[in-house]
């Protein structure tokens, strides 16, 4: 199975989010790694967050290897109040690239939540300060049903599960990372016109 290097994921990025890339094998929280410093479309991802952050003080939990953990950071030039939307929209790309690479029924689920069969498959993360957006991305991949966290507000699925087959997790960054920038390029565009 393809890794998540930069040498697998950057020939493959179609647009600028994912530029510059970095990859860790572990961290506590792939959000704590993007700093006030870094460009728009900074990304970073690992293969296990051992401090992985939800929504509400939740935490985030999935074995090494098993899924996909990423943060993307963004700098609106839409006015602040609206920076929450940006869960919406995340969510609405993260839905619409799965359902075009894996051929699953995936939905959004206000505010932050992806679902498949009425099953968390994605969570969003979005947390904003200094002028800038860090969305926290994670899609439950691989995982087999022992492997994902049996206690949750909503249970929890994979694309694993879902499909009956293992993904490789390199051209599903890719396509999350390309319609993000679609929908968010799309986002701004609308809010600069009001």
């Amino acid at each position: 199975m393809p890794d998540l290097s930069p040498a697998s994921v950057e020939p493959l990025l179609r647009g600028r989010l994912g530029r510059p890339y970095r990859f860790v094998a572990e961290c506590e929280s792939t959000q704590r790694l993007l700093d006030s410093r870094e460009p728009e479309g900074a990304t970073v991802a690992t293969d296990l967050q051992t401090k992985g952050r939800g929504r509400l003080g939740r935490t985030w939990e999935a074995p090494a290897g098993r899924a996909l953990l990423f943060s993307v950071l963004l700098r609106p030039r839409t006015p602040m109040p609206l920076w929450p939307e940006l869960s919406l929209v995340a969510g609405q790309a993260v839905a619409d690239a799965l359902r075009a690479e894996a051929g699953v029924a995936a939905e959004l689920s206000h505010p932050n939540d992806v679902l498949v069969e009425g099953r968390k498959l994605v969570g969003v993360l979005a947390e904003a300060a200094e002028g800038r957006v860090v969305l926290g991305i994670g899609v439950n991949v691989n995982q087999t049903r022992a492997e994902l966290p049996a206690e949750t507000p909503k249970p929890s699925t994979s694309l694993r599960i879902v499909t009956g087959r293992e993904w490789p997790r390199t051209p599903l960054l890719v396509a999350i990372l390309f319609e993000l920038e679609r929908r968010y390029d799309d986002w701004q565009r609308v809010h600069a016109t009001r």
